[in-house]
């Protein structure tokens, strides 16, 4: 039988303890009415707290929150270390960061003392992917799906998904075996108080029972942690016997005495400590090593001559307000920038709001207005944490503004499908156009054919995506067989006025070395003779047209050494440009080239009028006067040109 089945009650059997061992493989303990022992312990106040249960001097607040805080410690020793874990900005962090954040805290840290760390990021995480999601599942409707058969998934979501399940499972396997351990430490320190409380009527010499207080004192110490909410009730208890049994030990004052002694002792050190920590500029560092302090005043020490009680608790609680106060004060400064960070977040969702309530139309507009939510959605999380009694409201009416913007997206895009639809069905009819006509052989009428619908189908719009590249590809290869087939009887074309070209080349070394006979007739005609040989060769390409500046060069030259008359000299030129112009395949240049002549005729004698009018001017002056005189000597230039643009008009209506 185990030491706790043999201990005996001072007055009787044990009540109420039984202890069951397992059959289980696992050896699991388990108690029955353990807390029903709790609920029968009669309780006071804490030895050294005389008047806290009295009189409230305004930190029972502050009190239970360390009190509260200790015992979170002690019912897991894992929880202190929730303390030293950076909690980080996990609201500014990308799905992925959160994802790989969780994965490194499952990893590196006890599952006990992440907790506050973990909520955070799964809060954050699910955020963020409903609204990648909303923002897919728009996408995808946009594109023409049905909303019924939409699904998206993201490799950060299984990452998450995976992390935060390994972080349950560990959790659980933590708890089941923690709380197999605080039950049988809960048994363990209720037969340790029972065990004090026999110490009293115990008849036996009153060191061997002092030493076994002490032991009982130190097994009390070292029994490990008890469940939350029965610490404080198991703590009182076993003060309360403490302290009946250093009454009892009246009877010895020295043992008692010296117990009391080195209790003072301990405390006092307690005290200067907090006293120091009150002067500490680590305002938080300062409250967790207080609580700390706290726990070992209640937990490791013992009570002190009564004497001394009420001073020293006043003198550990006036060290404890002075860093509480300082950390109400650090809260406040935090709170202030707080603030600041509240200020910006509700602008940016007056902006959100604001843009919700612009009605917009276009599918370009609402591309814009995307952009301007994601770079308000951003500008959001990194504005920084706000006052933790607004957090949650503040939250709300973020969502519900981008709620309220996705909702209008996606209807918009529903509508947008409908007229995509419209638009597919215009597209389809401009690939059969092209379908029907891709192998016509009449070019000139089909080349325009198809340039108009290719620039109808830039004006039509778009379509569902999942259909657009299919009918481009379609349309494209329709235009692309009728345009290769024009291309290739372009290029025989070609082929045609490239061997032309190089003909004109040959013929033109000929004329740069072609040597004159001084016989005006002869020459002349051997230069017409060349002329007829170019006129003959035929067009040369666009991108070679060139040469016939050559030509027309080496022809001025040519006709210069003839000593011709100036207005003959430009007939014949003149004819050259005429024949070039009739053997044209452009009839249009010929018409270009009447209108121009003709136009020039009318312009020549209108200046002609011009000038017989102004001489009416002049009276009584003669032939002889300077500027008469050369009045009519442009009029007779005048006429000179407008009988050689005649003979032009002459010679150009005769080709006709």
């Amino acid at each position: 039988m185990s030491e706790i089945d043999n201990l005996q009650n001072a007055d009787g059997p044990k009540k109420n303890r039984q202890i069951i061992h397992s059959n289980n493989d696992d050896d699991a303990i388990k108690t029955e009415e353990v807390s029903s022992n709790l609920q029968n312990i009669e309780t006071s106040p804490a030895e050294d707290t005389p008047n806290e249960s009295k009189e409230s001097d305004g930190h029972d607040e502050l009190l239970n929150e360390i009190d509260d805080s200790n015992a979170e410690d002690s019912e897991d020793e894992g929880n202190k270390d929730r303390h030293t874990i950076e909690f980080k900005e996990y609201d500014k962090m990308s799905l992925e960061a959160l994802a790989t954040e969780l994965e490194r805290l499952v990893k590196s840290e006890k599952v006990q003392a992440i907790k506050k760390q973990v909520d955070t990021i799964k809060i954050e995480f699910n955020s963020r992917f409903n609204d990648l999601l909303e923002e897919k599942k728009a996408d995808f409707i946009s594109d023409g799906g049905n909303e019924i058969d939409f699904y998206y998934t993201s490799p950060f979501q299984k990452q998450f998904t995976n992390a935060y399940k390994e972080y349950r499972n560990k959790l659980h396997e933590h708890r089941k075996n923690l709380d197999l351990n605080l039950k049988q430490n809960l048994a363990n320190k209720l037969e340790i108080i029972e065990e004090i409380k026999g110490l009293i009527n115990v008849e036996e010499n009153i060191n061997t029972t002092y030493k076994h207080f002490k032991e009982l004192q130190e097994r009390w110490r070292n029994t490990g942690p008890i469940p939350r909410d029965k610490y404080n009730n198991a703590w009182n208890s076993y003060h309360h016997h403490v302290e009946m049994f250093y009454d009892f030990l009246h009877l010895n004052r020295d043992l008692r005495d010296l117990d009391f002694k080195h209790n003072l002792e301990q405390k006092v050190k307690i005290i200067e400590r907090a006293e120091e920590l009150a002067q500490d500029t680590d305002v938080m560092r300062a409250f967790r090593e207080l609580q700390e302090l706290h726990k070992m005043w209640k937990e490791e020490l013992g009570p002190v001559d009564r004497e001394h009680r009420e001073a020293i608790w006043e003198r550990f609680k006036s060290a404890t307000k002075i860093i509480n106060d300082k950390r109400q004060a650090y809260y406040q400064e935090i709170d202030k920038s707080y603030e600041k960070n509240l200020d910006i977040k509700l602008d940016i969702i007056n902006k959100i709001n604001e843009i919700n309530n612009q009605e917009t139309k276009s599918h370009g507009a609402w591309q814009n207005k995307i952009k301007a939510i994601e770079t308000l959605r951003n500008d959001f999380f990194n504005a920084g944490k706000v006052p933790i009694k607004v957090n949650e409201s503040t939250w709300a009416k973020f969502k519900a503004a981008v709620r309220t913007f996705n909702r209008q997206k996606n209807t918009f895009y529903k509508g947008l499908k409908k007229d995509q639809f419209t638009n597919l069905q215009k597209k389809l009819e401009l690939i059969k156009i092209a379908e029907d006509n891709k192998d016509s052989d009449d070019i000139e009428v089909t080349t325009a054919l198809m340039k108009k619908i290719q620039n109808d189908w830039k004006k039509v719009g778009h379509v569902p995506r999942k259909d657009s590249d299919k009918i481009w590809n379609e349309f494209k290869a329709a235009c692309n067989h009728f345009f290769d087939r024009l291309h290739a009887n372009k290029n025989a074309e070609n082929k045609e006025s490239l061997d032309a070209f190089n003909k004109k080349q040959e013929l033109l070394e000929v004329l740069k070395s072609l040597k004159l006979t001084k016989d005006k007739e002869k020459d002349l005609e051997t230069i017409k003779e060349y002329t007829n040989q170019w006129n003959a060769i035929g067009k040369v390409p666009n991108d070679k047209r060139y040469v016939e500046g050559k030509y027309s060069k080496i022809l001025d030259e040519l006709f210069s050494n003839l000593k011709m008359d100036k207005d003959e000299l430009e007939m014949i030129r003149f004819e050259n440009k005429l024949e070039d112009l009739n053997n044209s395949d452009n009839n249009k240049n010929l018409d270009n080239e009447r209108s121009f002549i003709s136009k020039k005729i009318d312009d020549i004698k209108g200046q002609i009028n011009q000038l017989e009018n102004n001489l009416q001017f002049f009276t009584n002056v003669d032939d002889t006067n300077p500027v008469v005189k050369e009045v009519l000597k442009n009029i007779e230039n005048h006429k000179d040109e407008l009988k050689l643009w005649k003979k032009k008009l002459s010679k150009i209506k005769e080709l006709y």
